[in-house]
């Protein structure tokens, strides 16, 4: 059994001229010539997207879709009919969204945040802009500390309301962002708290420390690309910090500071020198 709009791990059963067939349990699956990787073979098992072709037949792919069935994404209108229109899905077949999913008339070129889910009628993936019922943070999946995928759903008057995991909706302050936000963009974030109500704040990035190792390098890379010095100490304003290194200055200085604790760097009244 596959499941439909989504990733799946299936096995070669065998290689014809147009590509190979895998083992879909009840039927077998052509994944296409054009995208089998170069040694594949009869036995191997491979990661592919599974969806309905054009012709209604279920198929493989090696492409990377936008989003998979239950994921919230930003999507491109490619064509529009009668009907509904039709998103550009990042394979080589558009997604289909019916008039009743639309909260206002599509036309080619603009972008939607949309949801994909399984159409009960056709077995097929089909988008809405309906996401509003699919939000909920009644029961949370997530905790304190958690890693997490946020969609920027609203600009609000105190921050991005933001989608968590295309399940829950949380709120990135102003003053954890050091640029423009925009509609639909993905970020990777990590909860910071989440209040009696089921509120729940997000910072973009990951939790403390973690990310310490991977800044740590950043720097140290950027000082010997300079001569061993930078223009820029905890004195530094947070935006020709975030500007330069793409950071937050609570991250900044917690970095430096571990550099400097371990005698690599050391502070200038102008600057930061790389310690030989």
């Amino acid at each position: 059994m596959v499941n439909v709009g989504q990733y799946n791990t299936l096995k070669v059963v065998k290689e014809v001229d147009f590509g190979m067939y895998l083992d879909g349990g009840e039927d077998e699956i052509l994944l296409p010539k054009r995208f089998v990787p170069a040694g594949l073979k009869p036995e191997d098992e491979i990661s592919v997207f599974i969806y309905h072709d054009n012709e209604g037949r279920i198929i493989a792919t090696t492409q990377k879709p936008i989003a998979v069935v239950g994921e919230i994404a930003m999507m491109e209108v490619a064509d529009v009919n009668p009907s509904g229109a039709f998103l550009k899905w990042g394979i080589m077949k558009d997604v289909f969204i019916p008039i009743s999913m639309q909260e206002r008339k599509m036309k080619p070129g603009d972008k939607r945040l949309v949801r994909l889910f399984i159409d009960e009628r056709t077995g097929r993936v089909t988008a809405t802009e309906k996401i509003d019922k699919y939000l909920s943070n009644y029961e949370l999946s997530i905790k304190v500390g958690d890693s997490v995928d946020l969609v920027v759903y609203q600009k609000t008057d105190i921050g991005y309301k933001v989608i968590i995991n295309s399940r829950h909706l949380g709120l990135l302050h102003f003053n954890e962002v050091f640029r423009e936000l925009e509609t639909g963009e993905k970020v990777k974030g990590f909860i910071k708290h989440i209040r009696p109500d089921n509120k729940i704040d997000v910072v973009l990035g990951e939790k403390g420390y973690a990310k310490v190792q991977t800044e740590e390098e950043k720097i140290l890379a950027l000082l010997k690309e300079n001569n061993g010095y930078l223009p820029y100490n905890d004195k530094s304003s947070p935006e020709d910090i975030y500007s330069f290194f793409g950071i937050s200055k609570k991250s900044f200085k917690m970095t430096m500071g571990s550099l400097y604790k371990k005698r690599m760097i050391e502070f200038t009244q102008t600057g930061t020198k790389l310690v030989e």
